[in-house]
């Protein structure tokens, strides 16, 4: 009898086989961490993960460039206008207007993903390119520059890109135009660096994206789309618990492992 149970089991199993296979694999680690216990982890895994870092340089505007250890070159809101040195591999974009994203971006570059869908219905980024995890949390945009056009917003017309790469999660919030709610930071998880727009008038408010930037406790913020706001107005929101690092360089190397112990504001070349 038992012989038969276990010839049963053999055969469903190789009924089955196909159908896992084809199973999507994609899993958010960030997602993942942020809902789970802290953990000790083993001394080993904590020695590869110091060895994989990340290089992060500032392009301009919106663009910062991501280069993970396996070589994969991401630019962020790319528009074409502001590039460092080769062309990215993978480029996210925003449509809140044309310094955010091109309709017509270099035919080399293999992946071109845009935040918004052109059917109505939610963008949808979860994939996994090389070492790195790209997926998206899609927020409402306005139909207009005017700050009064508020309440005429186009739902999931942009996204918030997260970039998981060398254990770590980085955020980029795009062109934000409101309040983020449960929801959203329930989608977003755990973020240990953060890219985000201090303008004050184009996305949102400063004390509105101050009290996102609070809320996410990253660990390094990446101010951008800054133009004329200065940035004691946004360290005076963001309150005492964050220090700040101005560095003349536009790029710096990160590893799990080096992340500041208390939330510091990097500003890259002076901007």
């Amino acid at each position: 009898m038992s012989r038969l149970v276990l010839t049963a089991i053999a055969f469903l199993g190789w009924l089955m086989a196909p159908a896992l296979a084809q199973q999507p694999l994609q899993r958010s680690e960030c997602l993942a961490m942020a809902n789970a216990a802290p953990r000790a982890l083993p001394a080993a895994f904590q020695r590869a993960a110091a060895a994989s870092e990340v290089e992060i340089t500032y392009a301009g505007h919106s663009t910062y460039f991501i280069d993970t250890p396996a070589g994969l070159r991401i630019a962020t809101d790319y528009s074409g206008a502001y590039q460092v040195g080769r062309l990215p591999d993978v480029v996210t974009m925003n449509r809140a207007h044309s310094t955010h994203y091109s309709l017509y971006p270099d035919k080399r570059i293999p992946h071109v993903l845009h935040g918004w869908s052109d059917d109505g219905k939610p963008a949808i980024v979860s994939q996994r390119i090389s070492d790195t995890f790209i997926r998206n949390v899609t927020t409402d945009i306005r139909r207009y520059f005017a700050d009064d056009a508020g309440s005429d917003m186009i739902r999931d017309g942009n996204s918030i890109f997260i970039f998981e790469a060398a254990g770590l999660c980085i955020g980029h919030l795009g062109h934000l135009h409101h309040k983020l709610d449960d929801s959203h930071f329930a989608q977003i998880g755990r973020l240990d660096i953060v890219m985000v727009p201090i303008d004050g008038t184009y996305t949102m408010s400063l004390d509105g994206i101050s009290e996102i930037t609070k809320r996410l406790r990253a660990s390094v913020v990446l101010p951008m789309h800054r133009f004329a706001t200065p940035l004691d107005d946004f360290m005076r929101r963001i309150g005492q618990q964050f220090e700040i690092d101005r560095r003349i360089e536009r790029s710096f190397r990160m590893s799990r492992d080096a992340l500041p112990p208390k939330p510091t504001v990097i500003i890259l070349d002076g901007v």
